[in-house]
């Protein structure tokens, strides 16, 4: 029996009512599980002993709108964890889904694996989902004062305003984007014997 298959073997036990879809491809395994009992299966993956999940490496959101460019059928965000087990040598992708699409909510893992606390802020945002019982979710990487969300597959490729040091008074200002739309003509070279083709 392989790790991996010790490993399926061990999430169909434990968490048998509470998965909702459990894949395994390319040597990886993906649980995915109901918002509802989200918070309550990253504590049982983390501590029960044959699963023991000490680590969050990461936790990113994902925007389904127009998943493979074709129309999507279920829920729009979801935020996606992986976790790490030292001692059992071994990976997993959690992955649970928002309930509501206008206001994407799921439970906050700050309080099972700490090192949620920038990934979650970083999901909320770039994404939108707001992490319940988060300590200080707040922007991480986007300005004080923006709006909307930029990872998303709605918001705007341009806007109307950029923003910019200003040496003279020494603090950020806001202004009219200054790039204007252009059209790209690709330059041909026409040159005999040029890089050598003849």
């Amino acid at each position: 029996m392989s790790r991996l298959d010790t490993l399926q073997a061990a999430l169909e036990a434990t968490l048998s009512g509470r998965l909702k879809h459990l894949v395994r491809q390319r040597g990886e395994l993906t649980v995915t599980v109901a918002a509802a009992d989200y918070h309550d299966v990253a504590k049982t993956l983390r501590d029960h002993p044959e699963l023991a999940f000490e680590q969050l490496i990461d936790l990113c959101g994902v925007d389904y709108a127009s998943y493979k460019d074709v129309e999507w059928e279920g829920p729009r965000y979801c935020a996606v964890s992986h976790l790490l087990s030292i001692s059992k040598n071994w990976r997993l992708r959690l992955k649970v889904f928002c309930p509501d699409d206008d206001l994407p909510v799921v439970d906050t893992l700050t309080d099972v694996w700490g090192s949620a606390n920038w990934y979650e802020r970083e999901a909320f945002d770039l994404f939108g989902i707001v992490f319940e019982g988060h300590v200080d979710l707040r922007r991480i990487l986007t300005d004080y004062g923006f709006i909307g969300h930029p990872f998303r597959k709605d918001f705007p490729v341009m806007g109307d305003v950029e923003m910019r040091y200003d040496p003279d008074q020494k603090r950020v200002i806001y202004q009219p984007v200054t790039i204007e739309p252009r059209e790209i003509v690709p330059r041909i070279i026409r040159e005999d014997n040029y890089g050598g083709i003849r």
